[in-house]
């Protein structure tokens, strides 16, 4: 008998802003989330996952982010605004 593993995913955060010409999503978190986490944009019928590559807040890197900030993160495809963001475990 096989079994099927399903990676968990728990909402991090929303996306409140989209920059479609630099494919950067600004995210408001509502959990942590850090460089190198794996994370999936959900809106409406449309998703995709990612590996996050690059974080910013306040246009400086950093390397992780807190519930209650706002971090901008490249994207690899176009995301919308109010689409959730899940961090997959």
């Amino acid at each position: 008998m096989a079994i099927l593993f399903k990676s968990m995913e728990k909402e991090i955060g929303k996306v409140v802003h989209y920059f479609d010409k630099a494919m950067v999503a600004v995210i408001r978190l509502t959990d942590n989330l850090k460089v190198g986490d794996r994370v999936k944009f959900v809106h409406g019928e449309s998703d995709f996952e990612q590996t996050v590559d690059s974080m910013e807040v306040d246009h400086k890197k950093v390397q992780s982010g807190k519930e209650g900030e706002e971090v901008a993160v490249k994207v690899n495809e176009k995301t919308h605004e109010h689409a959730k963001v899940f961090k997959l475990e």
